[in-house]
């Protein structure tokens, strides 16, 4: 039981995978904490030093690195050195027994290490092999250093978002998306190993993860040629009707009423019934913006979110993380809450049967090198 709900389904659906995650920072232990959160079992292998994350991000009151407990919960942590023969005989071993691998190091770093796809085939070829990189295999970048600025400006998004400055976000998108992209692979590759026997490399860039997002604006581009530009589509704050207002206590609201029902009521609710049939106004609606800042501006946030809530318009609050988590729809959704040992944990986006995910266990580190089991239990 977890806080009066029985345990999710959704920890059984990986039962059985063994991963063994060689990634540092976050895109492959994101990914490798998704494959945990349903039920895989992780041994995260990390050089003698540690994961260079334990060195990011504030500590607790125990001096835990908490930026790399948060993404390496549920998991065992092992130090290895694969640079010596020892270390690398006990990891082939390992690799005997697992079913998935990831690593996040530039290409060539993991053949130097003895440890590329072409020699761990050989040693497992029911292997999934899983390599997370800046820029992947073939790429003219796929030396280059890089993070989710170099990958979103890469990837054509970065240009357009923002306001005479171009504009990168946080929550990093690529390396988010990347560890998305990356789980939903493993997870297809495990599929087609259950019908073929055989195992496989992906290769994954983080700056390829958001050209699938921008799927849109993609074929648009195709279609007429065109490059969207700062402010001139109606996601980027080019439209009146999709965009975020600040309100007279200086917080802010977001409106986003796309479709013309919504606009009308929004409409209704300001008592700005001329404003309906300008919706269609070419972007950017400069002018129609500054009225509506001047109808919001007068009301604070939360006199806003009550006179256009109401209204059904897709009209919210903006909310800081603090009022985020502690939200009525937080709340009632038990997604993001703390462990027994009290670390505020946001855990996977869904509920199984009814049921929400489980809050994760403390990861474990060891120095005792796990048995090795039979490959391929998840099949």
């Amino acid at each position: 039981m977890d806080g009066g709900h029985p345990v999710s389904r959704l920890g059984r659906f990986a039962q059985g995978l063994r991963v063994l995650d060689l990634s540092w920072f976050l895109p492959g232990p994101l990914a490798s904490l998704l494959l945990a959160d349903m039920g895989a079992e992780v041994l995260k292998i990390e050089p003698p030093s540690g994961d260079p994350m334990r060195d990011l991000g504030p500590r607790d009151a125990a001096g835990t690195p908490v930026f790399h407990a948060a993404v390496n919960a549920g998991k065992t942590l092992l130090r290895m050195d694969l640079k010596r023969p020892d270390g690398h005989a006990a990891f082939l071993d390992l690799v005997r027994g697992a079913d998935v691998l990831i690593e996040g190091f530039r290409p060539g770093v993991m053949a130097r290490l003895g440890a590329d796809w072409a020699t761990l085939r050989a040693v497992n070829p029911r292997l999934i092999y899983c390599s997370v990189s800046g820029y992947g295999t073939g790429s003219p970048l796929a030396q280059a250093a890089g993070h989710d600025n170099n990958y979103l400006a890469t990837a054509g998004v970065m240009h357009r978002n923002g306001e005479g400055t171009p504009a990168f976000l946080d929550p990093p998108v690529a390396d988010g998306t990347g560890a998305l992209f990356a789980a939903l692979a493993i997870l297809g590759a495990l599929l087609a190993r259950g019908r073929d026997g055989q195992g496989c490399h992906i290769d994954l860039g983080l700056a390829d993860a958001p050209m699938p997002l921008q799927i849109f604006q993609v074929a648009g581009h195709g279609a007429t040629g065109e490059v969207p530009q700062p402010a001139e589509t109606y996601l980027n704050g080019g439209a009146a009707y999709y965009r975020t207002y600040r309100c007279a206590d200086g917080r802010h609201v977001t409106l986003g009423a796309i479709e013309p029902k919504f606009w009308r009521a929004f409409c209704l609710a300001a008592q700005r019934p001329d404003w309906i049939a300008r919706q269609a106004d070419p972007l950017p609606q400069a002018a129609l913006m500054a009225e509506v800042q001047a109808v919001i501006g007068r009301f604070t946030r939360d006199e806003a979110v009550a006179r256009f809530g109401p209204a059904d318009c897709c009209f919210s609050a903006v909310l800081d993380l603090g009022e985020a988590v502690a939200s009525p729809h937080h709340e009632a959704r038990r997604l993001v809450r703390r462990s027994a040992d009290g670390a505020l944990q946001t855990l996977f986006p869904a509920w199984v049967d009814g049921v929400p995910p489980s809050a994760r266990p403390l990861m474990r580190e060891t120095d005792a090198r796990p048995a090795v089991p039979h490959a391929g239990a998840a099949d």
